[in-house]
């Protein structure tokens, strides 16, 4: 038996979904062509395995996840990751965290953010520009939303233009999102 996973940690689980993914051998045309462009371009994991059953959908979701996480211009990368892993803390989705936090890591090398955060989630106490960030990604993905002028002042203050900041947004908008969508379809377990 499988014990589902609650606390934070770089170490991805295995996800778990609660309906049988689509069978890549006897796919549909349609469901085919949806998983050509995977999220990381990786491999097809079962979340989007499981995504395909609603092709249409798919289609969509995953040239935008694309962009809004691997677009040249803009937000860093690991910024990026850093808000998808503060809407993920927020979210309590600890699948999502880990896979995020590890690829914050492999952009920054800086473990020492992730510890802090994983340690005292929201309360993470990180250096000036990083906290900015953070903190705007955990206000955006609150329910509703927290995220006021402030907190996009303290963006502009540390020196983020208009463009890095909507990316911010986009990071962090899509995995308030995908966060939902993975607690609603499955679940993180260990074996």
């Amino acid at each position: 038996m499988s014990d589902v996973v609650h606390s934070f940690t770089t170490t991805v689980p295995r996800w778990q979904p609660y309906v049988v993914p689509v069978d890549l051998e006897t796919a549909t045309e349609e469901q085919r062509g949806a998983m050509q462009v995977t999220p990381s371009n990786k491999g097809i994991s079962t979340y989007v395995l499981t995504l395909a059953h609603d092709p249409e959908s798919l289609a969509v979701r995953s040239p935008l996840f694309n962009l809004i996480m691997y677009g040249k211009d803009g937000l860093s990368l690991g910024e990026r990751e850093l808000g998808a892993t503060a809407a993920s803390v927020v979210n309590r989705c600890v699948y999502c965290a880990a896979v995020h936090a590890s690829r914050f890591i492999n952009y920054t090398k800086r473990t020492d953010v992730i510890d802090a955060i994983f340690a005292d989630e929201l309360g993470a106490e990180l250096d000036e520009h990083l906290q900015a960030i953070f903190d705007f990604s955990a206000h955006l993905s609150t329910t509703p939303p927290e995220a006021t002028q402030a907190d996009a002042q303290d963006l502009a203050d540390v020196g983020l233009s208009e463009l890095e900041s909507l990316d911010l947004v986009l990071s962090s908008a899509i995995f308030g999102w995908a966060n939902r969508l993975m607690h609603t379809l499955g679940e993180p377990v260990k074996d």
